[in-house]
């Protein structure tokens, strides 16, 4: 048996031996050696696959890839301030969010507690403050509203007036924002599982920041109420916050006036601290936390006093947690398209943050793992009776600036609101509602400045403006949901006539031809039949030039005519003239017709860029978007073609040879006569040499060549819109 591993043994031995032994033989009659077992192929496979789970969790759970490595000595004492600066923000504006989501405070508070902590485990942004929001909270309250409004909960009181039951009104909204941000969690978690991050690309900066402006004045509207004392009455649907501003204006005279002057007060001295700390933020060690010291300061003045100023304030905030629970799921069917809208959002907020950290400090952000953190957030933080949650841009900026290096300030942040709500959490129950509703006021300031996108984008970008006016005015007149639906599908409309063309194979000689037949078919261009269309118009309108001109001669030769001339050649020379009159009106009505209407409209989106066609003047020196219309020999249907441009994506190719070379010049040059842009992406480096020295980018400007197709996108879209300056790669900055 010591030879196993070595020569051969001169005898057989029977197989029913070798399987109990172990044994197996081979190569040669008497030739065995050991015979691996079932327990030794899971070894060899556990063993394999070590590499790969580790990767897999790495991915997944971002901490334990980041955690082990962490050095308490740079990062510890910059984590601890900033956790504490980001802990005291949570306070006051957990409050001041759930008001908007139409929930107690204390639900607030549970919102910058939990999520929290998921995202550190799984987040892979070091620097964004994830928690309450003012668009996310108000998406949530127009789904309280809807599905649980006051009128919905009134019983005869005991002066038989009808009065609202607040507990049962109260419980059940809370039902609903728990089910509401457990379903944006799941959307959230699959499409972040099926790496379906990238849809952020279709949230365009304009969009995203038209929309959080309209969202802003949706927050502020509903905070009037608080402001003045009033109660409006509820309006739902499009243009239902024109009915509200209409409402609250009809209440003015009965606005309470210590609600307004603590409002005013408030509202100033918040103002006033916060420009202090704008001003002054690179002398300052920390900003001043002037939101606590007014709460603090408001809660020591009218602690026991409420009922001589008839102020309404938040109530009973109990100390400690309530158990986990789940979400009732029998709401979901309601909530489908409230749940998408509101996953989207916190989403685009949450990576357009995250991007913009990690650019700044030099670390990847995975848009995809970042779509599982908020998703999980967002998930189990509903079974602790949270609502939906995503960055907020104020801590984030207050994270960074203090010193926060990592997620380490989360986790800091968390255990600071811990402390808060198990033990201090009562001593903010007499804090008047209007000072909460003036913080949220003034944390709105960043989103009221994004008025100033419409004159930048004016001298700009005019497609962009028009993308940001009509997401601002639809989020503003058709609500939250309806408004982001419209918005995303103009934005999206602005991509039409481009095409994207991808092949899964190498292109080479073998399948050139096969490359150039599925190209015409898959993008609708009968290359062939708009040549020939494009010849027959050109040689159509040459015709009615020479009929014009051969016109033009005879009339000029009859004024020549001597005006004593007889009567018989002076009538022929007038029935010349009106042959000569009608000929030129059907010429030009002909001319007409086929350079407007006759041939389809042109796109009023396009705006002539004449230093990007002299850049591509080597393919064709017209950009005419005219639609170009050709008939169909099998039906004789009349056909259009509204493409404007297609993007070749050739990432597969690692060669191209002298076929492939040709037929992309023929290629480039045959879609150039009828008026379309072709364009490369994902040339591989060699592929780029091999173009080079085949003086490929000789006849095709290297204008035309991008590294990715997104980039190709990018430059059409700034092509299309486009009117006087040239756009700098930093100027269009997408999500």
């Amino acid at each position: 048996m010591e030879r196993i591993d070595q020569s051969p043994v001169k005898y057989a031995v029977h197989r029913d031996v070798l399987d109990e032994l172990g044994l197996e033989e081979v190569a040669q009659k008497g030739t065995w050696s050991i015979k691996p077992t079932v327990g030794d192929k899971v070894k060899e496979s556990l063993r394999c696959s070590v590499p790969s789970l580790k990767h897999i969790l790495l991915t997944w759970i971002p901490i334990l890839s980041w955690l082990p490595k962490y050095s308490f000595r740079e990062n510890i004492l910059g984590d601890v301030v900033s956790g504490c600066s980001v802990g005291i923000m949570h306070l006051p504006q957990g409050m001041a969010y759930a008001l908007l989501a139409s929930l107690g405070p204390v639900y607030g508070l549970y919102t910058s507690l939990f999520p929290v902590l998921v995202y550190v485990i799984f987040g892979t942004s070091r620097h964004v403050s994830i928690g309450t929001f003012a668009v996310i909270s108000i998406m949530v309250g127009s789904v309280t509203e809807r599905l649980a409004p006051d009128e919905a909960f009134y019983f005869n009181g005991t002066n038989g007036s009808l009065t609202v039951n607040i507990d049962a009104r109260d419980a059940y909204r809370v039902q609903m924002a728990c089910s509401v941000t457990l379903l944006s969690g799941i959307f959230q978690i699959l499409l972040g599982v099926v790496r379906f991050g990238f849809v952020a690309t279709y949230l365009s900066e304009p969009l995203v920041r038209g929309y959080t402006t309209g969202a802003a004045c949706h927050v502020c509207v509903s905070q009037l109420k608080y402001l003045f004392g009033v109660k409006p009455a509820r309006f739902t649907g499009p243009f239902s916050l024109i009915y509200t501003i209409v409402e609250i204006c009809r209440l003015l005279p009965q606005t309470r006036v210590p609600e307004l002057v603590v409002s005013l007060v408030a509202l100033a001295v918040l103002i006033v601290v916060k420009e202090i700390n704008a001003c002054y933020s690179k002398k300052l060690p920390l900003p001043v936390p002037i939101e606590l010291i007014v709460v603090t300061t408001i809660i020591i003045h009218f602690c026991g006093v409420r009922e001589d100023y008839l102020i309404d304030v938040v109530g009973e905030i109990p100390s400690g947690f309530k158990a986990p629970r789940t979400p009732d799921i029998t709401f979901f069917s309601q909530l489908i398209g409230d749940a998408i809208a509101v996953a989207i959002v916190s989403y685009a907020i949450t990576i357009s943050l995250g991007k913009t950290f990690g650019l700044k400090y030099g670390y990847k952000v995975d848009s995809n793992q970042e779509l599982i953190a908020v998703g999980l957030s967002n998930t189990i933080g509903s079974f602790f009776q949270c609502y939906a949650v995503t960055a907020s841009l104020s801590r984030s900026l207050v994270q960074e600036s203090t010193g926060g290096n990592t997620q380490i300030a989360g986790v800091v942040s968390s255990l600071l609101m811990l402390i808060m709500v198990i033990k201090i959490g009562s001593l903010f129950e007499d804090l008047p509602k209007a000072v909460l509703s003036t913080i949220v006021f003034v944390n709105l300031k960043g989103m009221f400045r994004q008025f100033m996108d419409v004159p930048l984008l004016w001298k700009t970008n005019k497609v962009d403006l028009l993308v940001w006016l009509v997401t601002f005015i639809s989020t503003v007149l058709f609500n939250l949901d309806l408004g982001l639906a419209l918005s995303v599908g103009f934005s999206i409309y602005q991509v039409f006539g481009i095409k994207i063309f991808r092949s899964s194979a190498t292109i080479c000689f073998t399948n050139a031809e096969l490359f150039l037949e599925a190209l015409q078919q898959r993008s609708g261009l009968d290359v062939r039949k708009l040549q020939m269309e494009k010849k027959k118009r050109a040689k159509q309108e040459k015709m009615a030039k020479k009929e014009v001109k051969k016109s033009v001669i005879e009339i000029h030769k009859g004024l020549l005519d001597h005006p004593c001339n007889s009567t018989s050649s002076s009538k022929v020379s007038e029935l010349n003239k009106e042959k000569n009159l009608s000929m030129h009106k059907d010429v030009a009505i002909f001319l007409t017709n086929t350079s407007s209407n006759g041939f389809g409209h042109v796109n009023s989106a396009y705006q002539y860029d004449a230093t990007t066609s002299e850049i591509d003047s080597g393919c064709h020196s017209e950009n005419n978007l005219t639609p170009i219309l050709y008939e169909d020999e099998k039906d004789g249907r009349t056909c259009m073609s509204v493409t404007h441009s297609i993007i070749l994506d050739i990432s597969t190719t690692g060669f191209v040879d002298t076929v492939t070379v040709k037929m992309l010049k023929n290629i480039f040059g045959d879609f150039a006569d009828v008026d379309v842009d072709i364009y490369l992406a994902g040339c591989q480096a060699c592929v780029v040499e091999q173009l080079e020295k085949a003086a490929f980018f000789e006849s095709i400007p290297k204008t035309r060549l991008f590294v990715t197709v997104h980039d190709a996108v990018l430059h059409i879209l700034r092509k299309l819109g486009q009117t006087d300056i040239i756009f700098d790669a930093s100027c269009d900055t997408q999500m």
